[in-house]
């Protein structure tokens, strides 16, 4: 093929792949495949995504740093885009498995063809069974939603309506026998009602990043060292933020558990933030 883009057969797909019973005749591959000794997770959801909904796809995806996961997801907007960004951020190789053909001139949607190439930029790939000319199409989306959860060990949904494309996706994992994983929402929004229905059937919620450790069988790595090991220019200090917020709390819990000065902390918490340790989003302090 073309333009660094490679034709797949069956024999060369991911070992997860060819046991689906309705797996592609064959896939288009722009980049290279990552390795199959990593876990795959899924992460599908709403295009309109609130912003409860980006902050726990941002945390959970996050939370996975430095671990052996590879983050597949399909290129939309909403919870698609923001799951690819969250793995690039934290370090993690990313596939993105779009609904249209792999060509730069239709790639779906154009807004996030900057995003396709930094997926690539970063060793990560972009998927599909279509051909590369392809322009998207409505029938496109279910289709590479059978590739999304086939790929997966386990998929993540973070937010579905009660009619939404992204139960499909969830169905097909639970017909797959792979694990599906479920963000809970608020009983009062109706952008939580469709992946509710999974939690009452058996779909495991989704609340921290050891919930999705646990869910592709990997062990959690122990103590704040796990955090530490990642980054070992830190000050002591900074150590100290990292061992508080292993989990996001509010900006007024880290101030009192630091037990320095305001000011001390609060020059302490600007510095981190400028060197992107730390990212605060509505009061909340998170690692970045």
């Amino acid at each position: 093929m073309t333009d660094g883009i490679q034709l797949l057969s069956p024999d060369d797909f991911p070992a997860l792949l060819r046991e689906i019973p309705d797996r592609p005749k064959r896939l288009y591959l722009r980049g290279k495949l990552p390795s199959e000794d990593a876990r795959y997770l899924a992460v599908v959801g709403s295009r309109a995504m609130s912003p409860y909904g980006r902050r726990a796809c941002r945390y959970l995806v996050e939370g996975l740093r430095g671990y052996p996961v590879v983050i597949v997801s399909g290129l939309a907007y909403g919870v698609d885009a923001e799951s690819h960004k969250a793995a690039l951020n934290a370090g993690l190789t990313t596939i993105g498995v779009p609904g249209s053909g792999l060509d730069w001139n239709v790639l779906y949607p154009k807004a996030n063809v900057g995003l396709a190439r930094e997926i690539l930029s970063s060793g990560g790939c972009l998927l599909s069974e279509e051909k590369p000319e392809a322009k998207t199409m409505d029938y496109m989306f279910p289709k590479r939603n059978r590739i999304m959860a086939g790929l997966s060990h386990a998929t993540l949904v973070v937010e579905a309506k009660e009619k939404s494309g992204t139960l499909i996706t969830a169905r097909l994992v639970t017909e797959y026998n792979r694990e599906l994983l479920v963000v809970p929402g608020s009983i009062f929004d109706e952008s939580s009602r469709g992946a509710h229905q999974f939690l009452r059937m058996g779909a495991t919620a989704a609340t921290c990043p050891e919930d999705i450790l646990v869910a592709l069988g990997i062990v959690k790595r122990e103590g704040a060292a796990s955090l530490t090991e990642l980054r070992e220019d830190l000050s002591e200090e900074e150590r100290r933020v990292f061992e508080i917020i292993s989990s996001p709390v509010s900006r007024d819990e880290l101030m009192q558990a630091l037990e320095i000065p305001i000011t001390d902390a609060n020059v302490l918490l600007s510095t981190m933030e400028i060197k992107g340790l730390i990212v605060e989003e509505l009061g909340v302090v998170r690692i970045r």
